[in-house]
């Protein structure tokens, strides 16, 4: 006896299902996500820190060259764009 397209498509996703239940989790998503704080908690983190999120648009040549220079910066990217406004405005 043959099956209805609609049963044939049904299997598959049952056949998916199945294979997406039995796989491994990411580390991202399981006991590695653990040390990491959420959202929430690093926004109290960095407020607590006298930390205020400050965004802008830049040119992408001046952004490529930000990041060049952040690359060898111990602070990374925020402590290199902090020291830089800092020297600008004195």
């Amino acid at each position: 006896m043959s099956m209805k397209k609609t049963d044939l498509e049904k299997a598959k996703a049952k056949k998916i299902a199945g294979r997406l239940g039995s796989s491994a989790v990411a580390q991202r998503f399981g006991a590695g996500a653990a040390g990491l704080p959420d959202r929430r908690e690093q926004r109290r983190l960095d407020a607590a820190a006298g930390l205020v999120p400050f965004a802008c648009k830049l040119p992408q040549a001046l952004v490529d060259r930000l990041a060049q220079r952040a690359a060898g910066h111990e602070g990374g990217m925020n402590a290199l764009v902090a020291a830089l406004l800092a020297d600008g405005l004195g």
